[in-house]
């Protein structure tokens, strides 16, 4: 997948300095490239009887869609506090400074239910980790967790475990 890598802009010092920022604009405007990255997300689960691809809000909600299309399955989405319009189950999580939650509807995920997780970018892992905590509560299994783009020197794995975690392209260090 080291050809989609080229496809994601460094973006230096946004939102602020020492940041380097991960721009998937590129990647996604481009046919090839987009739909490359959408195989790549959706291969390792063919097999994994998934029923729904949960994404997360916002990026993960560019991918979920077209993943569950290749997995011939559903789709839930998990957003920010007080975006669904039905009755919610919230998670919350650790920021770097402060928390933040994230609220699935109350009737996304059966029993039983094989729910594969997709996002853009995994990096610490709290986002995911939520997603991963809503679906269990609802009584759904995590049969994975797959990203375009793993920022390999932080947590996010680590934190993910055992769930499995899938990403196209990884970077371990500043580059």
């Amino acid at each position: 997948m080291s050809d989609l890598a080229q496809l994601v802009r460094n973006v230096p010092d946004w939102p602020k300095p020492g940041i380097q920022f991960k721009d998937i604009t590129p990647l996604l405007s481009d046919p090839a490239g987009l739909e490359q990255a959408i195989s790549g997300l959706a291969e390792p689960f063919r097999t994994s009887g998934v029923d729904l691809v949960l994404g997360t809000e916002a990026r993960g909600f560019l991918f979920a869609p077209a993943v569950a299309l290749a997995l011939g399955a559903g789709v839930v989405l998990a957003r920010k506090p007080g975006k669904l319009p039905w009755k919610t189950l919230r998670e919350s999580y650790q920021l770097e400074y402060g928390t933040d939650a994230l609220e699935v509807h109350s009737d996304a995920v059966g029993t039983g239910q094989k729910v594969l997780l997709v996002d853009d970018l995994l990096a610490t892992g709290g986002t995911m980790l939520a997603a991963a905590k809503l679906v269990e509560r609802l009584g759904g299994t995590v049969v994975g967790c797959a990203f375009l783009i793993e920022l390999r020197f932080l947590p996010g794995r680590e934190r993910l475990s055992p769930r499995p975690v899938h990403s196209l392209i990884q970077y371990h260090g500043e580059d």
